[in-house]
């Protein structure tokens, strides 16, 4: 099993829903934010990767048919020289809705009511030094974090050969998808995942799961 997609699209652009889909239409595994939580491992080798110390990508990445969101997508210049035959995918949104989405989700600050684990707090630093390396660590500077966004969309469409990229927002559904790989395209609604509603749910079932231990 090797990498087939290579995920270069911030968090917040549908990297959870293309996660999903990219399962359903490789039969495999597809890496994600998701993959990290909890992993010392996977904490670990991205942190390195963010300071400059690169990991041998075909450990970090064993076993998955596809990559998507962050961390992977601040390293898609790397992933594409480990994984030559991969595809890389640029998942885009509108920046404006991409920053207010992110706001009140993936870039809000933490729970007060949580006690943050080894691991969150691991997985925390390694997260502001993927984006002192590789992003902004103005997160909560709209101007600056959507001047990161574009500059981060730019450089891809700029860099991956034509014949490597596919640039593809929410909306586009399965059909550039399985056309790029040659995939029938399922008949099955395109996934819909990690909405805000999703990410308060999850911080609450967080927060009852601390005050039931």
């Amino acid at each position: 099993m090797t990498l087939r997609v290579i995920g270069a699209g911030l968090g917040r652009t549908g990297t959870a829903s293309l996660k999903m889909a990219l399962e359903l239409l490789l039969d495999g595994p597809c890496h994600h934010m998701f993959e990290v939580l909890g992993k010392g491992d996977q904490i670990t080798w991205w942190h390195q990767a963010a300071e400059g110390d690169m990991p041998d990508w075909h450990e970090v990445l064993d076993g998955y048919t596809a990559q998507v969101d962050w961390p992977g997508a601040s390293f898609w210049p790397e992933l594409m020289e480990a994984f030559p035959a991969a595809l890389v995918l640029l998942s885009e949104r509108d920046h404006e809705r991409w920053f207010e989405s992110a706001s009140n989700t993936i870039f809000s600050p933490p729970d007060p009511t949580l006690t943050p684990s080894d691991s969150d707090k691991a997985l925390g630093k390694m997260f502001a030094a993927i984006c002192r390396s590789r992003f902004t660590t103005e997160l909560g500077d709209k101007e600056a974090a959507i001047a990161a966004a574009q500059r981060h969309n730019d450089e891809v469409k700029s860099t991956v050969p034509p014949d490597r990229l596919l640039v593809w927002r929410a909306s586009d559904g399965w059909e550039p998808i399985c056309d790029r790989l040659g995939i029938e395209v399922p008949d099955v609604e395109f996934p819909h995942r990690n909405t805000r509603a999703d990410f308060a749910a999850y911080r609450e079932s967080r927060r009852r799961e601390q005050e039931g231990s």
